[in-house]
């Protein structure tokens, strides 16, 4: 009789079972979720969200020379023997710079180095004779870190950062971390993407991503 009535209800018990082994396992208490972090755009968080792209490698770089300018960078331009061309100039929207007497000069896209030789040339032309310029980035633009540190999101960028030092940024690795598989995305979150170690170098705009360990 007992028999009759287990078998009666094993069907039930393991549709219960079932049901509560699905619920247990889309459940996670780490901080891998990108919903967690702050002031992360939205096309950074869903690229972090579908995984890490095919690996290559990043080169080092000379954030002075390879540093490509964009919308928000702030700059200080100096035109020696020249103090009312000289000043600090913010990068608008469309990635322009107002300037005197040349007036709107693109530096989208421009490394420090080439927006010199940019506006050299344009006041050269019938402006300032033999102009000498020099600019200086006071503003970057911030980095990104996810995944497994403590306070995932971006954080201002700070000249010769390293991933490390991002990560200490950050609150620091969570128990979960897998410090080994560390990857950093450079040039937008479509850029190259490659396994670096602790001491690479991090320039502004890079993302960041710490994965979980499974063991």
């Amino acid at each position: 009789m007992f028999k009759r009535i287990l078998w009666s209800f094993l069907p039930s018990i393991l549709i219960a079972l079932a049901v509560a082994a699905c619920a247990g396992g889309g459940t996670s208490g780490g901080s891998t979720s990108i919903a967690g972090a702050d002031n992360v755009p939205s096309d950074v968080a869903a690229a972090a969200a579908e995984g890490t792209p095919n690996t290559t490698t990043l080169p080092e770089v000379d954030v002075a020379n390879a540093y490509k300018l964009g919308p928000g960078d702030q700059v200080r331009i100096t035109v020696f023997g020249n103090e009312d061309l000289s000043g600090e100039f913010t990068i608008d929207g469309q990635g322009n710079l107002a300037l005197p007497l040349v007036g709107a000069i693109n530096a989208g896209g421009s490394s420090p180095r080439e927006l010199e030789n940019t506006i050299r040339t344009s006041l050269a032309d019938g402006y300032v004779v033999n102009p000498q310029v020099a600019i200086e980035v006071l503003t970057y633009r911030p980095f990104y870190i996810l995944g497994e540190v403590n306070n995932p999101g971006s954080y201002p960028y700070v000249n010769g950062m390293t991933v490390i030092q991002a990560a200490a940024v950050a609150g620091g690795f969570t128990y979960r971390a897998a410090e080994s598989s560390i990857t950093l995305t450079r040039g937008g979150t479509n850029g190259s993407t490659a396994v670096v170690e602790p001491e690479t170098s991090v320039i502004p705009g890079d993302i960041i991503r710490v994965p979980e360990r499974f063991f």
